[in-house]
């Protein structure tokens, strides 16, 4: 039997109308889903309706799905012939562990095709006119993890000579601690910030603050994840 293929798909943000053409086409080709908890359901959409829909949760602070068992289910189905769509929110090589996903299936003998989907760093300060560079305000956007393991820890220092705009992903459980190093490094307490919750969605949220009374206005104002911080003076540019 002829084994199947994997494509490694990028969701978008969120909202379904931001998925890219050919991320619509081969969901509506493959025989199996593997979708991820942050994917909006309207994009199953362009599924067949014989396509098999599993669901594979994966988010920080929550149980999920092991991804060890996400590469097995992965394996049976290709092994048996099927072909499959993984499932990723926004870019699958944006802090979506895409790359452990593919080179684990590649040592596996499978065939592994990866489309690009559009990330949150990007679109989700777009949709309240946020540019991450702006020619004289910024000329460098970093995008970062605001959530590591082991002692990973990011070297906020580097981040802050940067002096450009920094994008936090998964930020909000550990965000007074990441601000306070922003600070200990020499940011500007008044520094423009912003968190979006839900970024490009209709229930989506938006806050304006400043680096130095971030945390305890994201506690105040209840906004949880997921959620985008923006730090940076690009932000003044916003709109709410």
């Amino acid at each position: 039997m002829k084994c199947g293929k994997v494509y490694l798909i990028g969701a978008g943000p969120g909202d379904a109308d931001l998925l890219t053409v050919k991320a619509a086409r081969l969901i509506g080709q493959v025989d199996t889903i593997l979708v991820d908890d942050l994917v909006n359901r309207d994009v199953l959409r362009y599924a067949r309706t014989d396509a098999e829909i599993i669901h594979v949760g994966k988010r920080g602070g929550r149980m999920s799905t092991p991804q060890e068992y996400i590469n097995q289910l992965c394996l049976e189905h290709v092994e048996a012939g099927k072909d499959v769509a993984r499932l990723k929110g926004g870019d699958p090589f944006i802090f979506g562990r895409g790359g452990e996903e593919l080179f684990t299936l590649r040592r596996a003998g499978v065939v592994v095709e990866v489309i690009s989907g559009l990330t949150s760093g990007i679109a989700v300060p777009a949709a309240f006119d946020i540019p991450l560079t702006y020619r004289h305000i910024a000329q460098t956007a970093t995008f970062v993890t605001g959530t590591t393991s082991g002692n990973d820890e990011v070297c906020w220092r580097s981040m802050v000579e940067l002096s450009g705009t920094l994008v936090i992903y998964m930020g909000i459980s550990r965000l007074e601690h990441i601000t306070q190093r922003l600070l200990a490094s020499g940011l500007d307490p008044d520094m423009p910030a912003a968190a979006i919750q839900n970024g490009t969605l209709a229930e989506q949220r938006f806050l304006l603050s400043r680096v130095c009374t971030l945390a305890a206005d994201i506690r105040a104002a209840k906004l949880q994840s997921p959620a985008i911080i923006i730090i940076g003076s690009v932000v003044s540019l916003a709109h709410s």
